[in-house]
């Protein structure tokens, strides 16, 4: 398919700054393949000059392969291709010891950083797990402002607020980090910029690598990333970023739809091309979306239109109550694939809190209906498969420091943060890993005689157990050493009931049927040792974390945030009540724009049918409500929505229409 007009300019301007703003649906990842192709073939760029960054790892998989296709593999080779944490992730290892960290540092996830500042603040918030996340958020916030720890305490050094007292556990947050040699998710952006800001060669060395830098979903980026930008291009400013202000819906984790207008005042110069064509949705889905979204300020005006046809209305479904409602979800979904002769991933359940998927699941299954929730916890995702994970790590590598950091205080041995630092200083002042810290002969000089023995104690268990691994009966190894570590009492005393207990210990009993699986091989396969079944489960994590079951034939649960950039032939948006959508949080906090977006995101996944559901009655929070249709159905225009009670009885031509065409598709399922 042949460029647009709009697209073609996109692509072939690059003498300076480019904005294209790219409507939902208008083609915006193949003008950044195409203009990445225009540059290679036409002004002559080397494919190791130019670099286009997304926000993940599926949208990065995608353009690489696209770019792949256009270009041809051969001379898209060198060409960079990431996601913003990968790309500062690069940086950060060119330059490791300029930010004063050793090469081979650890990556925690946000658990494992919640788990530091658990026991950092141990004697004042007793584990309050409000209170950890809000001390948790503040640190993220205060690193995507690119606020250093110093610069937080100042800040906050004369107040008596939870500021202050959150300023100085950054501080401490920072120390250990640094002593663990250990980044967190939000580093992979700060210490990039913070590096390229202070160091002048790097920043120009950088400058000169990348020569064409393209970003996509722009409207995303935070007040770190957007710098990053800057710093990248400099004065030459030869980029171009695609967005969208009408799809920016994740304020809550930092993403500032300002960037956008910054851009204008950063670059006067600055070229805006917009992308309004749909190759998604008919006229009446996009029409709704865009008489919905005027309701919003707006940074640029874009209005989509589509040449794909009117299409039919968009529905209003009223059930009982979330029962009814998931009931006839279900039968409408049902009669569609029947009458259509569809696909079940043809579907989607779009709601704006995940616990709204719990009714459908029931519905779903008890209907035979395959399907699939996107944004799930992965089996491998489970802290309990984590911690056992990250057990065998350290059996087969003690150099794992990651694993270690997991694992050392799990179940308690009364080796807590005071001693975690000291033995992370010493393993830096050491020029070592953790594990050789543990068992150095002045480690207990350092430590103290009762920290020192906990610390001598676990380095002697997984050390005999190593070895008696790889030496014996690696099986019956593996089996006391879970005994020994009373990791089943330690669930059940931490989990929130016995059924708890029993699924997680459930889990933890299925990941070691596997181990002994691959460890005694079959007919198929051969045996394998330890470390081999190790190396095997961990790419299969990696590779289930990184699973597209598009090609699934499921229907397809999810958030209203998890859909955007996805499209379907038929969506169900359930749920469309006031104090769900919007939600309640955001009409108290004045925020009913951002939910709008939201509306608008899921309006525009729709290609050919669209339907709404509210409910005469609700449980919220043990009770039972009577909540009031969204202020969103009443903004979109009266002539494209067709409300259940308003619906006309269809003529005897239809019926006799309806008849003929579900007579035919009975017939090719007998036939088939």
């Amino acid at each position: 398919m042949r460029l647009n007009p709009a697209q073609q300019a996109a692509v072939e301007y690059i003498s300076g700054p480019c904005l294209v703003l790219a409507g939902a649906g208008s083609g915006k990842t193949r003008v950044i393949t195409h203009k990445i192709a225009y540059l290679v073939n036409v002004c002559k760029y080397k494919p190791s000059q130019i670099a286009a960054v997304t926000f993940t790892n599926k949208a990065a998989r995608e353009m690489k392969e696209r770019v792949s296709h256009t270009l041809g593999k051969k001379e898209s080779r060198g060409l960079k291709v990431s996601t913003f944490h990968t790309m500062g992730l690069n940086i950060i290892k060119k330059h490791v010891t300029t930010l004063g960290y050793k090469a081979g540092f650890s990556l925690f996830d946000d658990k494992d950083s919640y788990a530091l500042l658990n026991d950092l603040t141990h004697d004042e918030y007793a584990g309050d797990k409000e209170a950890l996340k809000h001390l948790q958020r503040s640190i993220s916030n205060w690193k995507n402002e690119l606020i250093m720890p110093l610069n937080a305490m100042q800040m906050y050094e004369k107040s008596t607020g939870i500021e202050s007292e959150h300023a100085k556990y950054y501080q401490e947050y920072a120390r250990h980090m640094l002593a663990y040699n250990a980044l967190d998710f939000d580093d992979l952006i700060l210490l990039p910029t913070v590096l390229l800001q202070q160091h002048q060669t790097i920043r120009e060395k950088w400058q000169n690598t990348i020569r064409y830098l393209l970003v996509d979903e722009y409207q995303d980026t935070n007040t770190s990333q957007y710098q990053l930008v800057r710093l990248l291009v400099g004065e030459r400013a030869r980029f171009t970023v695609v967005g969208d202000d009408d799809q920016s819906i994740y304020s809550w984790r930092g993403a500032q739809p300002k960037n956008l207008s910054l851009l204008k005042e950063h670059y006067p110069q600055l070229k805006l091309v917009k992308l309004e064509q749909n190759y998604r949705s008919s006229q009446r889905i996009l029409h709704s979306a865009n008489i919905l979204i005027q309701n919003n300020p707006h940074l640029f005006d874009k209005r989509l239109f589509s040449e794909l046809g009117q299409g039919d209305k968009l529905k209003v479904l009223v059930a009982k109550n979330e029962e009814h409602e998931a009931d006839k979800v279900t039968a409408e979904l049902m009669a569609q694939k029947f009458m259509n002769n569809t696909h079940y991933k043809d579907y989607a359940i779009l709601y704006r809190g995940n616990h709204q998927s719990r009714v459908f699941e029931k519905v779903l299954m008890k209907n035979r209906i395959p399907y699939k929730i996107s944004g799930g916890t992965s089996f491998f995702g489970r802290p309990e498969v984590k911690d056992t994970m990250a057990y065998l790590r350290v059996l087969t590598n003690q150099s794992d420091d990651n694993a270690i950091l997991r694992v050392i205080n799990t179940p308690s041995r009364g080796i807590g943060r005071v001693t975690l630092a000291k033995i992370g200083e010493f393993a830096n002042l050491n020029g070592c890993g953790l594990f050789d810290a543990m068992v150095h002969p002045q480690i207990n000089a350092v430590l103290g005689d009762k920290a020192g023995q906990s610390v001598q104690h676990f380095a002697k268990l997984i050390a005999t157990t190593s070895e008696n691994a790889a030496t014996g009966d690696t099986q019956g190894v593996l089996r006391d050493f879970i005994k020994a570590l009373q990791y089943e009492e330690y669930l059940y005393a931490l989990s929130a009931s016995p059924k708890a207990a029993e699924i997680a210990m459930k889990n933890v009993s299925t990941l070691f049927g596997w181990v002994q699986d691959l460890l005694k091989g079959d007919a198929l396969n051969a045996s394998m040792s330890l470390p081999e079944v190790v190396q095997r489960l961990t790419l299969r994590d990696m590779m289930e974390r990184g699973e597209d079951d598009a090609d699934a034939d499921q229907v397809q649960l999810m958030t209203l945030h998890a859909s955007k950039g996805l499209e379907f032939p038929y969506v169900f948006m359930v749920g469309m009540e006031e104090g769900l959508l919007p939600h309640q949080s955001s009409i108290d906090e004045d925020n009913v724009d951002e939910e709008r977006r939201l509306a608008y995101v899921g309006i525009t996944r729709a290609q050919r049918q669209l339907y709404f559901t509210i409910a005469k009655e609700r449980r919220q929070y043990g009770e039972c409500i009577e909540p009031t249709p969204s202020r969103f159905l009443y903004e979109l225009p009266a002539d494209d929505l067709e409300w259940e009670w308003q619906k006309k009885q269809d003529s005897e031509e239809v019926r006799q229409e309806k008849t003929a065409k579900g007579i035919a598709a009975l017939k090719k399922i007998l036939e088939g």
